[in-house]
């Protein structure tokens, strides 16, 4: 679907966008206002943070000379950001200098735990927002030898650059594939399935047709009312995920997990799903297990059932969603503007909310999650949700001011639970600048969210990528082990069913 809107309306949401990432912190306690140099900092600052294990040393002179003829040439990774009028910005050209951007630090290749260390490093960084003197992001080199791969690369960049499909696009289009060093990666490219009825008759054509415009129009009335009622007073049921104010602000520990696409893929084509409401059932179920071992701590063991659980009734637990309403251009195009020094007239942040719910409970049948994503999945693309709660913000900054329509993306998010995110990445083998992939690993901090979780695709992998507070979520590796436990229950039920 195309969407028209004019520049005005363009500039006016823009000021909108500025005024939520550089909104005014809410109040914390006193142990919030001791996390680092970020506290002297007013603004939130989201960062979108793109990891990646390589399996070979990384040259650092050679990725300097492959970002000079690349990702440099992308107007808005060299530019900075000035103010204009009010709380408007602008990008102005600036020469860039590598040696501040692109950052090696010495380290000892015998160190005991090398994993833990990665873990540490990415985690500290966050403290630091990102410098605003210089183009907004920078490149984190370690050549440090995990468990997954013989080093790791971290590619901090403000998300006023562009949204995590727009960069990924990007960041891939700084890629090739490794067995064609001259060839873009490929990435699958997704279909609408059609809702079109096959039947001759014509009367029953008709009648589907309205029944489908209608629940399209029922689906969107519903889904605002909700985000109104979020935005007002509806919040999520205070689980253990839940963050405290000002959770914002704190230090965010990045842990990641590898599990096979293929058992994903064999779900999928067993119960005639996607990958996306597979991964949402996996998710449900991840969190269920998760959610009922903490809600139990210090009391017996016992088998938890579907019947009998440690799981408080009728949790309340949403992800919001952030939808860039501009569609992203692909890798091609992203390839084409950094040739050409120029930006594409639809690249930035253009954002609408979908808010998902995940239903929270044990199911004796772990097949049941995924057909109950399935049908929150199935119920939510049947909806104008995320263009109509973008369309919203117009009226409440022309009515109310900047300050208003960022208090009301604010509570939106601080009203729901988590943010979800699933990418998908190349089908083949890629290199970073001759350096093949080993694995990708992108999240975002700096929303008031406690837990963030991310799926990307890369090859016959999926990572899924937890960001969280850790007084929130103490044990990020144990949430990993749901997780891939979760994913090994529904696997192991369909191929018991076949």
């Amino acid at each position: 679907m195309d969407i028209h809107i004019d520049d005005q309306g363009v500039r006016s949401r823009m000021k909108t966008l500025k005024a939520i990432v550089t909104n005014k912190r809410c109040s914390s306690s006193s142990s919030r206002r001791e996390e680092g140099s970020r506290e002297n900092n007013n603004e939130t600052n989201i960062i979108v943070n793109g990891g990646h294990g390589t399996k070979t040393t990384i040259n650092p002179d050679v990725i300097k000379a492959g970002l000079a003829n690349s990702l440099v040439k992308h107007p808005r990774f060299s530019s900075l950001q000035v103010p204009s009028k009010g709380v408007e910005m602008k990008w102005v050209r600036t020469e860039v200098n590598l040696e501040n951007h692109v950052i090696v630090p010495d380290l000892d290749a015998n160190m005991d735990s090398p994993d833990k260390f990665v873990e540490d490093y990415i985690s500290n960084i966050t403290k630091n927002p990102i410098d605003m003197s210089k183009p907004l992001w920078e490149l984190h080199l370690l050549n440090l030898k995990t468990a997954e791969a013989e080093a790791v690369g971290v590619l901090r960049a403000h998300h006023s650059l562009g949204d995590g499909t727009s960069l990924m696009s990007l960041l891939l289009a700084c890629t090739r594939k490794t067995a064609d060093p001259n060839a873009l990666p490929t990435v699958p490219v997704m279909t609408k399935r059609s809702v079109c009825s096959k039947s001759s008759n014509r009367f029953w054509q008709i009648f589907v047709a309205i029944w489908t415009v209608f629940q399209l129009v029922r689906n969107t009335i519903v889904d605002i009312l909700m985000f109104i009622a979020t935005s007002i007073f509806l919040k999520d049921t205070e689980t253990p995920l839940k963050g405290a104010p000002g959770v914002e602000f704190t230090t965010k520990r990045f842990v990641h997990r590898i599990v096979s696409l293929d058992d994903i893929k064999l779900v999928k084509n067993a119960m005639n799903m996607t990958i996306n409401d597979v991964v949402l059932g996996v998710t449900a179920a991840g969190l269920s297990r998760y959610l009922n071992r903490r809600y139990g701590e210090g009391k017996k063991d016992e088998e938890a059932t579907e019947e009998k659980n440690n799981l408080p009734k009728d949790i309340r637990l949403r992800s919001n969603i952030l939808v860039n309403i501009r569609p992203s251009k692909g890798i091609q195009a992203s390839a084409k503007m950094m040739e050409k020094h120029k930006i594409d007239a639809n690249w930035g942040n253009l954002l609408g909310y979908v808010l998902l719910p995940f239903t929270i409970a044990l199911r004796n049948n772990p097949l049941d999650y995924v057909r109950e994503a399935k049908a929150t999945i199935d119920r939510k693309k049947n909806s104008y949700e995320a263009l109509y709660t973008f369309l919203i913000s117009e009226p409440i900054l022309k009515f109310f001011g900047i300050k208003a329509a960022a208090a009301l993306t604010h509570n939106i998010i601080t009203h729901t639970t988590m943010s979800f995110s699933n990418l998908i990445g190349p089908q083949e083998e890629i290199s970073f600048y001759g350096h093949p992939i080993a694995y990708l690993a992108p999240s975002t901090y700096g929303l008031p969210h406690a837990f963030i979780i991310n799926y990307q695709s890369y090859v016959n992998k999926m990572i899924i990528v937890l960001a969280v507070d850790q007084d929130a979520v103490p044990d990020p590796h144990q949430l990993c082990d749901d997780l891939e436990e979760s994913l090994k229950l529904i696997k192991d039920a369909v191929v018991a069913k076949c």
